[in-house]
């Protein structure tokens, strides 16, 4: 057993990952929400919603791409993707306020824009607002994005402490 100085350092140690760990869990639970076993975007409605067990859990405002009706056909086009993808995995580190991944194009995407000869586009995602430019509480009321689904940062802290990496996404019309 430690004793003196090296148990009050091993003692600090472990105190400090428990309030890690802590701090890593509030996000879903202080927002009141469990976590989403699918998520559902309704282009036409601009709403994405957290789903489990086919019940709504929420429901959030979205902006879209600047071009928002229709199926994404090549790189550049300024629209967002229909179809059903996965939430591969998150950004912390994203030139928007936090960041998770659509894992457009699918193989189908990638088809079409082989036969149309034009590079499909990618990096396609879920993100809060541009690092720097407020808090988005427009969010909804303007399709802006190069085909992203846009959230206020509120609603991106809600919808990332929801959703796992490895979440199916179906996105409507």
């Amino acid at each position: 057993m430690l004793s003196g100085p090296y148990r009050e350092k091993g003692m600090r140690r472990f105190s400090a990952g428990i309030i890690i760990f802590i701090i890593l869990l509030i996000p879903s639970y202080a927002a009141g929400i469990e976590r989403a076993d699918m998520v559902l975007v309704v282009k036409s409605e601009s709403t994405l919603y957290l789903i489990k067990n086919r019940k709504i859990l929420k429901r959030y405002k979205v902006s879209l791409g600047a071009n928002p009706k229709g199926h994404k056909q090549k790189e550049g086009d300024k629209r967002t993707p229909e179809g059903t993808y996965i939430l591969d995995y998150k950004k912390i580190d994203s030139t928007f306020y936090k960041a998770i991944h659509i894992s457009y194009p699918n193989r189908d995407d990638m088809k079409r824009a082989r036969k149309a000869g034009v590079n499909p586009g990618g990096c396609i995602m879920i993100h809060g607002q541009k690092n720097g430019c407020g808090s988005g509480a427009n969010s909804g009321r303007m399709n802006w994005t190069d085909g992203c689904i846009a959230v206020s940062n509120s609603d991106m802290d809600e919808i990332w402490g929801s959703v796992a990496a490895g979440t199916p996404i179906k996105i409507l019309p």
